[in-house]
This record gives structure tokens, sequence and C-alpha cells, in this order.
């Protein structure tokens, strides 16, 4: 993962730590670059003008005059911090303090302690729902499921609230207990939830009938290579024939992770790219080292996203796999993350990606080859006795004539 570092600070005082910039983390990375110079103008056009600049320093003497209690100054930074950012009307930017960027970058590592669920935020509402609870963790057995809205962590509102900050929320040490609140079809309901140390198993296989291989990738994290290559591996020594690769529900997470899967699939070159607002392109390719030849399927719904668009798309550009499914979510653009010198972060989007035929999917989404509703049916394989669901069961129908 590439890391970008930035700038941290509480109004005009703090714009000359501008002077320190360091370049550093990304999620759904993007190499950026920040020239100083303009960065340090601040005139009529900048975010801090001259004009807010004195609206900020009237309030603050109102307040050091007359506000009653005493003040956090660090929550009130923290606040202003806040307020700048989600003044840009983007969904995903957001500035981290310490502790939730500190949980941001355990999570995206794949180890962390919390109530394993993974999360999304929807583009259009902000709200905030479970996607998947991992299996045994306190999240799964306590009642949660894929679907629940989640409107309060321990009392608060989540409204207007950051995934990261959410996610924050919902982490801390082991044994220590956590208030959810979700809406599930209408009707408020509360659970109580003991945090336990998650091992992320982002990857699950297993062989299905008739020498199709299948694999399950929950979300895009650091562990995730690994996991997907050794799972690759496994089934190659059983004599798969075939893949099915399921991305149903998997929000997405870092394209380094994406780009290292593509580039054990794919032959040389390009796999995705991306361009800035000055129209600056950066591209990222795989290499020819290794690459898959048997049919593969890749299984999509509305709820794949962002990093799961990456690889999929890439793989319908090479045609090196059909997608199967519904359309998928629709997040074509890049969000970087800037480290900043006291350990706090900013995420902002900054750039467009677009797959090797140069698509830009940002609110279409892929469309799959194969378009596949999904039902309650349930299927049994012949051979393992194994329970499927329709979509599954029509890939491997697909890879039956293959």
């Amino acid at each position: 993962m590439k890391d970008k570092k930035f700038w941290q600070g509480f109004l005009g005082g703090a714009l000359c730590m501008l002077a320190g910039i360091l370049l550093g983390c990304v999620i759904l990375t993007a190499n950026g670059k920040l020239d100083l110079r303009m960065a340090l103008q601040w005139n009529s056009e900048g975010i801090l003008n001259s004009t807010l600049q004195h609206k900020m320093s009237e309030i603050q003497a109102y307040v050091d005059q007359f506000f009653l209690d005493d003040i956090d100054q660090e929550k009130m930074q923290d606040a202003v911090c806040k307020g700048m950012v989600n003044g840009l009307g983007d969904t995903y930017a957001a500035y981290y303090n310490e502790d939730e960027y500190q949980d941001m970058k355990e999570k995206t590592s794949g180890n962390y302690c919390g109530i394993g669920a993974v999360v999304s935020q929807s583009a259009t509402d902000g709200s905030i729902s479970i996607v998947q609870t991992i299996k045994g963790g306190p999240a799964q057995k306590e009642g949660l499921k894929s679907g629940d809205i989640i409107s309060e962590v321990d009392g608060v509102s989540t409204q207007g609230m950051d995934l990261t900050a959410l996610i924050s929320k919902t982490k801390g040490e082991a044994g220590t207990k956590v208030e959810i609140t979700v809406l599930r079809q209408g009707h408020q309901k509360k659970f109580t939830i003991t945090r336990k140390e998650i091992h992320s198993q982002t990857v699950a296989s297993k062989m299905l009938d008739n020498g199709i291989g299948y694999i399950a990738v929950s979300s895009f994290e650091e562990v995730t290579k690994k996991q997907f290559r050794d799972a690759l591996d496994k089934l190659e020594k059983k004599g798969q024939k075939s893949l099915i690769i399921d991305l149903r529900d998997n929000g997405g997470g870092l394209l380094s992770t994406a780009v290292d899967m593509l580039d054990r699939l794919l032959p040389k070159g390009i796999v995705v790219y991306t361009k800035d607002k000055n129209g600056e392109k950066e591209v990222y390719r795989s290499t020819d080292k290794e690459s898959f030849d048997k049919p593969v399927v890749i299984l999509v719904n509305e709820n794949s996203a962002s990093a799961s668009e990456v690889f999929s798309g890439a793989m319908q550009d090479y045609n090196k796999a059909v997608l199967l499914g519904t359309t998928t979510f629709g997040k074509g653009i890049v969000q970087t993350v800037f480290d900043l010198p006291d350990g706090t972060a900013l995420k902002l989007t900054t750039a467009k990606y677009y797959t090797p035929k140069g698509r830009n999917i940002h609110g279409t989404g892929l469309e799959p080859d194969i378009p596949v509703t999904p039902d309650d049916t349930k299927y049994t394989l012949e051979k393992s006795g194994l329970t499927i669901d329709n979509q599954l069961q029509r890939a491997v129908e697909y890879l039956k004539n293959k």
C-alpha cells in the first residue's frame, strides 16, 4: 500500500505545518502530488480566505469572553476539522482523529478487536448497514444480520457519521461491551455485544462438483493477498478445471490487494488506471510472472463495490471471466488518506479509476454478462451434496459446459 501524509491543525495557525508534509497512506490508493506553493496561497479563492479567517476570529473572541463552561480544545479542534471536510459534500471524505485513524489501519490489516461485522455506507443517504457478519464472531452470535441498518452505537446516533468513525466506536478491548441499535424491516432492535479479537479470514474456498473450484472473497484487506493465492494454489493441486470467484456483498478495500490478485490471474498489461482533477494518469499493471487460463465466473451483486469492481472490470475487459448476478454498486472513485503529523488523518476523493478498456463505472456499475436475480431456491450438488443458491447453481451449469 502506498502511503501519503498531509497536514493537521486548527484554522489559520496550523497552516504553517504544511511545510512538513510527507506523502503517505491510501485506501483504493492513488499517488497524489501536492504543490506547497499552491497550498499556501490562501487568497480569495481558498477555503480559508481572509473573510472566513476574520469571522472565525470573531467567533473565537465571543466564545472566549462569554461561553460559560470550560472548552475541550481537542474536541473543538476535531469538530472544526470534521466540519471543514463535511462541507465538501463528499460522502467518502473524512477527518479522523488519532484513535479513529489507528482503528482504520488495524481494520485494513485484517486483525483487530471488535464485533466481527463487515459494514458499508450508502452513497445516497449515508446510512451504514451490515453487509456480512464474520462466521463465529460476536455479531453473528448475538443475532446481527446482513441488511441491518446501524442507527446507534452506545446511544450515539450514526446519522452523518463517517464509516470509519462508526467502526472505531465498535472496536475496543477484548471483553468490553458495546450496544448496537439497528433498524430491521422498519423496527428497532438493540444488541449488547462483547468485543473479541478478530483475525479476518477474508477468503474461503472449496471444490464443487465437476472440478469447479470456488473462492469467496469478503473484502480486499492486506491479509487477502496471501489468502487468495493460497486458496487458488490449494484448488489447483486438487485439479480444478474452472473457477468461481464470489464477490457478492464485497464492499471493496485496498486497491493494492485487488492489483496483486489480478497480477496472479492476468497476463502482462494494464489492470486499472486513475485520473486526478488535473487529468494526470497513474497506471497499475500486472506482470508476466503468472496467469490463469481456465474458465472463470465472477459472482457479483449490488453490494459488490470499489475494489471488487476494479477486480471484476479488469477480468471482464481481458475476457478472462464472465460476470454473473446483478449490476454492481458503481463506485468508480478513489479515496486517498493523508497522514497528518500528529497521528490524525484526512481522507479525500482524489481521482476516478478506469478499467483497462477505459470504462469508469461510477454511478452505473458493471453489468453482468449473465444476469441472474437471486431467489430463495436451493440446489443440492449431485456428487458433493453441497447446498447452493440459484446464482451459484447458474454459474456451475455454465462452467459444466466449458
